[in-house]
């Protein structure tokens, strides 16, 4: 239990520390957001923030787990994941940033190097991880094991889904570190649960980055995480729920994360089918709430408190039924 409470504290306090330092780089180095013309017209402030902020997120979150895993129980996946889908995130900004537009790479090429990603690791923890390949079903205390084909390609799409829908999430001050947060805490209870440490470990890593971030992040942003946080992040709280078991069990941990994302499809959707209608003010749900009256720092606040209640709701999912 040390461990875990150590690996949240220490990632917290790295991300801190190093944070200024970071952010001033940031700004000289002229790496600033660029704001979509379509959004919310009071975003238009918001252009010139540092972004890439997930630089010194991720880094917290890779140095507390080395200094509180013991080499021999480590799991190279558990960072190369959060690395892969960062450096992938990183690559995304800052063409943006020399693109002086809101997209970076092609929707496509991100797509291809997710799966990429996405795929290498799943197999990984097919072949490595037990639990990998017995998932749990939430309640009823047995597990799944699919074919090993359709359980590859089922984490390769979770750790995709996944990345996407804290990307997705990410639009905000402090809205999407603030929920990562409350989701790794869940999967950091999780394991202290189930007694597998090493998730326990990685969750409260991310979960103190996270809790440090947001000194930065908070509304007004000083910094933003961009894809090189985002994509890292959702990637992030993929990986735990495919180690450990627990992907059925991930829409609930991570409830926002999926109200967020279907707000887009439901979306497109509409759009498509009336020919030209909006279902929604805006999409993603935070941007229609935001244009329905409500203040920033409320739509950040209010939305914390629903992925909390999600968070707690997927820790009983997991834990409260038959299974330990």
């Amino acid at each position: 239990m040390e461990r875990v409470v150590g690996a949240a504290m220490a990632a917290a306090a790295i991300v801190l520390v190093t944070g200024p330092g970071a952010i001033a780089w940031l700004r000289r180095a002229g790496l600033g957001q660029q704001v979509r013309p379509e959004g919310p017209a009071r975003h238009a402030a918001k252009a010139g923030t540092p972004t890439m902020g997930g630089v010194f997120l991720v880094a917290g979150c890779l140095a507390a787990w080395a200094l509180l895993v013991p080499p021999a129980a480590r799991v190279g996946p558990d960072m190369a994941v959060l690395a892969g889908f960062g450096a992938l995130g990183a690559l995304d900004d800052l063409r943006a940033i020399l693109r002086r537009r809101s997209l970076g790479l092609r929707a496509r090429e991100k797509l291809a190097g997710q799966l990429l990603l996405g795929l290498a690791a799943s197999a990984w923890a097919w072949n490595h991880l037990p639990r990998a390949r017995a998932w749990l079903v939430p309640l009823w205390g047995t597990t799944w094991e699919p074919a090993p084909w359709l359980g590859v390609a089922a984490g390769a799409l979770v750790l995709v889904a996944s990345a996407n829908a804290v990307n997705l999430t990410d639009g905000l001050d402090g809205l999407a570190a603030g929920s990562v947060a409350a989701a790794s805490l869940a999967y950091a209870a999780i394991g202290w649960a189930r007694q597998d440490w090493e998730l326990a470990v990685l969750a409260a890593a991310v979960a103190g980055a996270c809790l440090g971030f947001l000194w930065f992040n908070a509304h007004p942003a000083q910094v933003f995480m961009g894809d090189t946080g985002s994509l890292a992040l959702g990637a992030a709280l993929g990986w735990m729920a495919l180690r450990s078991g627990t992907v059925l069990a991930l829409p609930v941990v991570g409830g926002l994360f999926v109200a967020e994302t279907l707000s887009v499809m439901a979306q497109v959707a509409y759009f498509r089918w009336t020919g030209g209608r909006r279902l929604l003010r805006m999409s993603p749900l935070h941007h229609h709430l935001e244009l329905s009256g409500w203040a920033e720092p409320q739509v950040v606040v209010r939305l914390w408190v629903v992925s909390a209640l999600c968070a707690a709701g997927g820790f009983w999912a997991v834990t409260g039924g038959r299974a330990g």
